[in-house]
């Protein structure tokens, strides 16, 4: 599924990346830890987490992630935003908690790592 759609779908706040939202969402992966990220999640993944500082663009270019949601209302730090920007890494934002989005994106038929 596209992220673009997603994005309709889920009412997501979209703070970077506008231009790349035709990424593919090939499954979802939930965590707070960057080494758990890096160590795990697979290549086109939607990555959920309330982390926003500017480490979680690095992430996500090295593996490759459709994109990086940030719940709980949580706002992208000013450098993650330039970084992500730059990267071309699509952040996007939700009142939603983690687990709510994770399971309104197995709904969708995203499926989990």
């Amino acid at each position: 599924m596209k992220l673009s759609e997603i994005i309709e779908k889920l009412d997501l706040d979209v703070k970077t990346g506008a231009e790349h939202l035709d990424a593919e969402v090939t499954r979802g992966y939930v965590s707070d830890m960057l080494s758990d990220v890096m160590g795990n999640a697979s290549e086109g993944s939607l990555w959920i987490t309330l982390q926003k500082h500017h480490n979680i663009v690095a992430v996500a270019v090295m593996k490759s992630l459709s994109g990086i949601v940030l719940v709980k209302g949580r706002e992208p730090d000013e450098d993650t935003v330039a970084k992500a920007e730059k990267e071309g890494i699509p952040i996007l934002a939700t009142p939603m908690g983690a687990f709510e989005i994770a399971g309104k994106l197995s709904n969708l038929g995203i499926a989990g790592d």
